[in-house]
């Protein structure tokens, strides 16, 4: 191979990776929105476990979750190169789950607030291994609709790319989705130790830091749980207006509040189906 051909390879590489960089910062910021969703509600989920078992259960979602990954992104490789036409629905249908989970934290929070019922909920620490299992299971399962809706527009913003690029920007926010969101919030589970482990210093300063973080973290926790049910249902309205043509015509929904209510209302109605499916067809008892 003569020098000239060498430096055209070098070229060629060195396009590609800028390629990906940019590809991937435009990627990452269409997905941000689900992933701070995707950070709310595993942070939320974990604070509720005894410290000795938020990280063994952060651990096991983050397997769940890269597994879901390895199974998503050569199924949505393969449809963005043969079949297209089903990415459309299946972001629909991913933001009409994230619309139903959306609704339904924010109707149980009202119901909640009407009742004002008496009992507290259950102080921190005080889940099973039955019930860490169901609720791992159900944070994978989450974790399974929100990794397509991360892949499927990671790849719909490098969809008119060369193969390579799309294949090496999926996965490479695919994998950073993983570390990052759980990283953090192994961090923020966390912060309440590293709260009590300054509290053990002599240093004055030092503890009311210390103090500060413990203070902190119930706050911080509500905080994104909050956050992440505006993300949620905030993505899942943008998915309906990017998708569904006729919504361009109502430009009050192609706004930031737009796209909340747009997805609190396709969350609410969601919600009412199933109610109406278990009152028409109640689950017996009985087999």
């Amino acid at each position: 191979m003569n020098i000239g051909g060498l430096f055209a390879i070098l070229d060629d590489v060195a396009a590609t990776l800028d390629d990906v960089a940019i590809m991937s910062k435009m990627a990452a910021k269409k997905t941000a929105g689900i992933l701070g969703d995707d950070l709310a509600v595993n942070a939320n989920m974990s604070a509720h476990f005894a410290s000795d078992r938020e990280l063994p259960v952060l651990w096991a979602i983050a397997k769940g979750s890269l597994l879901n990954k390895v199974i998503i992104l050569p199924l949505a490789l393969l449809l963005s190169a043969f079949a297209p036409w089903m990415i459309g629905p299946i972001l629909l249908f991913g933001a009409l789950y994230l619309s139903y989970e959306g609704a339904e934290k924010v109707l149980h929070t009202l119901m909640h607030l009407w009742h004002k019922p008496e009992k507290a909920s259950k102080p921190h620490g005080t889940i099973n291994q039955s019930s860490e299992k169901e609720k791992i299971k159900q944070a994978i399962t989450t974790d399974f609709i929100l990794s397509i809706e991360i892949i499927i527009l990671a790849l719909g913003t490098v969809s008119e790319s060369p193969l390579l690029t799309r294949i090496v920007v999926t996965s490479l926010i695919a994998v950073l989705a993983t570390i990052g969101v759980y990283g953090l919030v192994a961090l923020l589970v966390r912060m309440d130790d590293f709260g009590l482990y300054l509290l053990k210093k002599s240093n004055v300063f030092i503890q009311k830091i210390g103090n500060l973080l413990i203070a902190l973290l119930p706050k911080m926790i509500q905080a994104l749980s909050i956050i992440g049910v505006i993300a949620m249902l905030l993505v899942a309205g943008g998915i309906f207006t990017h998708n569904l043509t006729f919504l361009h015509h109502y430009p009050l929904l192609n706004s930031m509040v737009g796209e909340f209510i747009l997805g609190l209302i396709a969350g609410i109605a969601v919600v009412g189906l199933f109610v109406l499916k278990n009152r028409l067809m109640p689950k017996s008892d009985h087999l």
